[in-house]
């Protein structure tokens, strides 16, 4: 029986549909899980994605690319394969990939998230016989906190460097992460100020009816005395050049999953690091990968060795796609393009 998907050079390709999902080289038709630039590169003659998607897309590949934004759970056949489009619950408009051909249904999920998200439609768990899973955070050390702790912590943080007429500089990636925290903490503590490449995709986070609070870029801060007491949200960018310097003394803090070593938080030598990350933790990818059904299950970016004999020590078939995907750099680059 034919695989539905396999690894091309271009990226992972649909043979019987002639078309590719999230592919790293320019093809002819595209599917897309999200607009994270690892997954959503341009140059590509025809994009699927999801409709909540469509907004954050066109402001990072630009306003004219061929797009067919779909809603969720609308099936769209192409050369008889049967395509529809599931929450991924990994930011706005993430979308996991159902295929279905020749009785076969394989679901390749891009990066996703089980925890809830105010931002994001949550995740759906959907009954597959292969599925492609990532394995960012896939080893069993990583285990989030509830998403309430971490936003208490923050907003402590904040309101104690306020109190002291300090600036509280937070550094997280512009897509997805920016406005999970905008949409957690407490905006009566201080002013928020944001990056510019921030605010471009609060704007289209806001376009689709995400509650988000009221965001200023520097340039429309009128009172100087607030940027001793604000939230400054930034990409670690903007915090390693000239911008953030106009904020005087601050304290500084960074938003990922990866801040759960402590090793990653004394090489960027931050004075907080927060525990929030945007993929799924070892409980989360295991129940995700459970509520599938699937007896094959395929693992991509992460760590790869580990989940593939985790999982076959589980008696499920399971192996691996070597990709593109979690290129952090290729995230930054887009970032900065939008905020020009």
């Amino acid at each position: 029986m034919q695989d539905l998907i396999v690894q091309r050079p271009e990226g992972l390709y649909c043979p019987p549909g002639d078309f590719y999902i999230d592919p790293w080289r320019t093809v002819d038709r595209a599917v897309i899980t999200h607009a994270h630039a690892d997954h959503a590169r341009t140059g590509h003659g025809n994009y699927l994605a999801s409709a909540p998607s469509q907004g954050v897309l066109r402001a990072r590949l630009g306003q004219g690319i061929a797009l067919q934004a779909v809603q969720y759970g609308e099936v769209v056949s192409h050369n008889g394969v049967n395509v529809s489009l599931h929450p991924a619950g990994h930011v706005l408009g993430s979308a996991q990939v159902r295929l279905q051909h020749g009785g076969q249904t394989w679901v390749a999920s891009g990066d996703y998230k089980v925890a809830p998200d105010a931002t994001c439609a949550p995740f759906e768990a959907v009954r597959c016989n292969v599925f492609i899973t990532e394995s960012t955070f896939g080893l069993p050390i990583y285990r989030w906190r509830p998403d309430a702790e971490v936003f208490a912590d923050i907003n402590a943080w904040w309101a104690a460097n306020a109190a002291a007429g300090r600036a509280s500089v937070l550094m997280c990636y512009s897509f997805g992460k920016a406005q999970r925290i905008l949409s957690g903490v407490d905006a009566s503590i201080a002013p928020i100020v944001v990056h510019s490449a921030i605010q471009t995709l609060n704007t289209a986070y806001r376009d689709t009816g995400v509650n988000l609070p009221e965001t200023k870029l520097v340039s429309e801060v009128t009172d100087p005395a607030d940027f001793k007491r604000a939230l400054v949200l930034c990409p670690p960018s903007a915090a390693a050049g000239p911008w953030v310097k106009r904020f005087g003394d601050f304290s500084d803090a960074f938003a990922s999953g990866w801040m759960q070593l402590r090793g990653a938080r004394r090489r960027g030598s931050y004075d907080k690091g927060f525990v929030l990350s945007d993929h799924a933790d070892w409980p989360g990818l295991m129940g995700a990968i459970g509520a599938t059904g699937a007896n094959r299950v395929i693992v991509t970016h992460g760590s790869i060795p580990v989940m593939v004999r985790y999982l076959s020590e589980q008696g499920l078939e399971a192996e691996a796609f070597h990709t593109e995907y979690g290129d952090d750099s290729a995230e930054e680059k887009a970032e900065a393009k939008v905020a020009s």
